[in-house]
């Protein structure tokens, strides 16, 4: 029998060629592109090699498109992990057959995916200088939405539909940890005369924390690296990074700075890397009691 078992070990295995189609998309679509664009960074027009563009981060306009980028994720993400997190409270008590939450965790996982022109177009319709609830506010109440200016086009109009993508996804992250809370510890708390606020705050929160925070950083790294939403409704000016690289290669450069592109996207991969692996220890750490 340990003869026939070291046989078997001796036949190779051609499993590994079922991923041979996913390797061969990440490394075309993923990993070559982004060499490229980083790569670009180093280089001129006429392929020398330069600071000049990686030290055009250090500009104070750059540093304020980074910083206005850093903001609209924070905000939106702490924004969507809180009402995110409520939603998964309020579907815990529910039968995860039924109908209801079958039916939000359909609508997050789809909700989740709703964006660039089709979510932009959403909020025009609804939201825009003409849109329905706009023109409803303004005829039955006398509100105007945009006395201070039509904001929507601008910054300030990125945060309701960034919040619009972040819940569901908020939703879908986060509910895994919330549900895999055991209902022994909600016992054996009550057995010991502790009470439900007791429980959360000494038992749930706790060891929530992890999660939510991982969730979030998640959260805070999908707004962060958004483009085709802000694409849409901000159709001119810069105001956040995905925006400033698209105007770096479709505008007119700088001289000496005509790869510009190539270093915002390595500030953004250098941003968003360290959030993934922020994300990726908190998550390790947070799996050891859902194990």
């Amino acid at each position: 029998s340990s003869q026939n078992a070291k046989a078997r070990r001796r036949v190779p295995s051609w499993a590994w060629l079922g991923l041979v189609p996913f390797v061969a998309y990440v490394v075309l679509f993923l990993a070559v592109p982004t060499i490229l664009a980083l790569g670009s960074g180093f280089f001129t027009e006429d392929g020398s090699f330069t600071w000049t563009n990686v030290s055009a981060l250090g500009d104070p306009v750059v540093l304020n498109t980074f910083a206005n980028s850093a903001w609209l994720s924070l905000l939106t993400a702490v924004v969507g992990a809180i009402v995110g997190a409520l939603v998964c409270y309020a579907l815990l008590g529910m039968n995860p057959e039924g109908a209801i939450r079958s039916t939000v965790d359909a609508a997050a996982g789809v909700l989740a995916q709703f964006g660039g022109v089709m979510l932009a177009f959403a909020f025009i319709a609804t939201m825009g200088l003409k849109g329905v609830v706009t023109e409803f506010l303004r005829s039955a109440f006398g509100i105007d939405l945009y006395a201070s200016g039509p904001w929507i086009y601008e910054m300030p109009g990125l945060y309701l539909p960034y919040i619009y993508f972040q819940i569901p996804l908020m939703v879908i992250t986060f509910m895994p940890a919330l549900a895999a809370l055991k209902p022994q510890w909600s016992e054996a708390n009550l057995t010991l005369g502790g009470t439900r606020a007791s429980f959360w705050l000494r038992i749930g929160f706790p060891v929530l924390a992890p999660s939510f925070l991982a969730s979030t950083l998640l959260l805070f790294a999908n707004a962060f690296s958004s483009y085709a939403t802000a694409a849409a409704l901000a159709s001119q000016g810069s105001q956040i990074v995905p925006l400033q690289i698209r105007t770096s290669l479709t505008s007119e450069t700088v001289l000496g700075r005509e790869n510009l592109a190539g270093a915002l996207a390595l500030g953004m991969i250098i941003v968003v890397g360290v959030v993934m692996a922020l994300y990726s220890l908190i998550q390790r750490r947070a799996a050891r009691w859902q194990s």
